[in-house]
């Protein structure tokens, strides 16, 4: 396992600490161009289903619940291939998940995150 696994906005500036850089969001974050992201994956099919993005509407309350169901979600058949490659890739050395989402401590890259390093809060 990598041992250093972060999270960031994508609006922050990049580093070379970050090593791979992967954008974790269905949608494409809004105002980025893809030039300026300085991403090496957007693995879409990871990011958190549709009905539950909508369903969280990123209130920190329902984050507990969030992150239950988003786990549960890496593991069925539309998320399992995409979170097996996130974790090849964390398996590879640094990794930086990075999200467009304005409180990063509160979103599916900081669970994804927990779920990669297997820590749990």
């Amino acid at each position: 396992m990598a041992a250093r696994i972060a999270y960031r906005r994508i609006y922050e500036e990049s580093s070379p600490q970050d090593g791979q850089r992967v954008l974790v969001d269905r949608v494409w974050p809004r105002g980025m161009k893809k030039e300026d992201a300085h991403l090496d994956e957007w693995l879409r099919d990871v990011a958190p289903s549709t009905e539950l993005r909508r369903w969280y509407g990123h209130d920190p309350s329902r984050f507990a619940e969030f992150r239950r169901r988003y786990r549960a979600e890496l593991r069925d058949a539309g998320h399992r291939e995409a979170a097996g490659h996130l974790r090849d890739l964390a398996d590879q050395g640094g990794l930086t998940l990075v999200t467009a989402t304005k409180d990063v401590d509160h979103s599916q890259a900081a669970v994804l995150a927990e779920w990669l390093t297997g820590s749990k809060r």
